[in-house]
């Protein structure tokens, strides 16, 4: 009981709404029908109602009341290894795989790597790299964000060095390092979550509160040569891995 008051009454409606009690387009309890049920003020009710509503749990309807938030349909993001090597885009395969046409957006800039990309790259603070952010669309929707770092130590002076830019934009890390002689022989991902970051609420369509799915990825062949943050609305897709297994001869 020593949680607020208002948790409470917040973890009580987000239960029946992921049990399937309160559907979507249902109208939840009004402040003071909450307040009468749980003992508390209307403003303690209202608190819990503003919670939920930022997690994107509920949406108010003016002259209406509070209703329970339709959600997504959730999609499947598949994170296989086999996509990296075809040549393209493993994002476009996988829209692809589902029939759905893929787009995005990028802008690149040369920056410095920070303390925490440079432990990621295995480079030195403040080494040069290419930043490229990111906004993935299917079927003209927001699906993801990502940021990616490459050092340029690499891809200087290469036709590689704008990944979305020149003759050979649009291609994936493996096909693109494999071109100025960089073979790519692994990748990593660590998979947690956190609440969006207000400049993706924007970007991805989510509203303030949402959790976010932060996928830290980063390809190695003798070193590392890109790293990058996935962003993935976890009430719209869910994250499939494939991951081949070598036999013994």
């Amino acid at each position: 009981m020593s949680q607020p008051a208002y948790l409470r009454i917040a973890d009580d409606l987000r239960r029946q709404i992921v049990d399937g009690r309160l559907a979507p387009g249902d109208r939840v309890p009004s402040r003071h029908e909450l307040a009468h049920d749980h003992g508390v003020s209307d403003r303690v009710a209202v608190e819990a109602v503003r919670l939920l509503t930022a997690e994107g749990y509920l949406e108010a309807r003016p002259g209406a009341g509070t209703f329970v938030r339709a959600r997504p349909e959730v999609r499947r993001l598949s994170r296989s290894w086999y996509r990296e090597d075809r040549g393209g885009s493993p994002f476009a395969a996988d829209m692809e795989s589902q029939g759905r046409a893929s787009t995005w957006r990028s802008s690149s800039e040369t920056t410095t790597a920070t303390p925490a990309i440079a432990e990621r790259l295995d480079i030195a603070t403040g080494d040069p790299v290419m930043r490229t952010r990111y906004v993935f669309l299917a079927d003209d929707q927001p699906v993801m964000a990502s940021t990616s770092w490459e050092p340029l130590a690499i891809t200087r002076g290469t036709p590689v060095m704008f990944p979305e830019k020149g003759p050979h934009a649009g291609l994936g890390v493996v096909a693109r390092m494999r071109l100025i002689g960089v073979e790519v022989t692994r990748v990593s991902e660590i998979v947690t979550a956190r609440a969006i970051m207000a400049e993706e609420v924007e970007r991805l369509g989510e509203p303030l509160g949402s959790i976010m799915m932060v996928v830290q990825r980063t390809y190695a062949g003798d070193r590392p040569v890109e790293t990058a943050d996935i962003v993935v609305p976890v009430d719209r897709y869910e994250l499939s891995y494939v991951i081949p297994i070598a036999h013994a001869d």
